[in-house]
């Protein structure tokens, strides 16, 4: 077990909080830490509670990972993903209220953390969110639920994107149509990363699902 460090904003309830409100999850990519989603704080809804929790694996230079990835084809362990899955729930029952509602953020490899989440425990996450991400090739029980429920995922990369591979892309628009009721924005010229047409798909979401300003 790896007891995993956060940021979170000013309006994060504490765990033994009655809250109802949604809470944002923002998990970082491959080599970053938990302040570069936060960085993205000023661009989410105003008022609604955040967190940006960092990765267990720490890589050296202040960076850290979800679970170790073998470049360019992005291998990974089953076991490894299953770890850091139960990692990141442990955080959240640790620091969320039990009945709140959550909308994880994630990008690239904390996309696939997002959908993991959704995968697990499917009656916690309001919606998903993953900017330049994949999702894991990794048997999970609750898919087949998620097949009849048809979750809201909002999935967004750029054409332009090099890390990640044509395979896992392929993947990925085989079983988000399956499992999901997805919005999926493509944008010209975008790499692997995140500019104001990313932001704009995920608040646009976000007040799909019913979490903005007063949520």
């Amino acid at each position: 077990m790896t007891a995993l460090m956060s940021i979170t904003s000013p309006t994060w309830p504490a765990p033994d909080s009655p809250s109802r409100r949604p809470l944002l999850l923002l998990l970082h990519g491959y080599g970053a830490d938990e302040r570069d989603l936060a960085g993205l704080a000023p661009l989410l809804p105003i008022g609604v509670p955040w967190a940006s929790v960092r990765a267990p694996l720490e890589m050296g230079f202040g960076g850290a990972a979800w679970f170790p990835l073998s470049p360019p084809t992005l291998d990974y362990s089953a076991d490894a993903v299953r770890a850091a899955t139960g990692d990141l729930w442990r955080w959240i029952d640790d620091h969320a209220p039990a009945d709140a509602p959550l909308v994880p953020i994630g990008f690239s490899q904390g996309g696939l953390m997002a959908l993991q989440l959704l995968r697990t425990l499917p009656e916690r996450i309001v919606g998903t969110v993953v900017l330049s991400g994949f999702v894991a090739d990794v048997p999970v029980a609750d898919d087949a639920r998620l097949a009849e429920a048809r979750p809201r995922v909002l999935w967004v990369r750029g054409d332009a994107d090099a890390v990640i591979p044509p395979a896992q892309v392929a993947r990925m628009e085989r079983w988000l149509p399956m499992h999901a009721s997805p919005s999926m924005r493509v944008h010209p010229g975008l790499g692997h990363g995140i500019d104001e047409r990313v932001m704009a798909d995920v608040v646009e979401f976000l007040e799909e699902i019913g979490v903005g300003t007063g949520a």
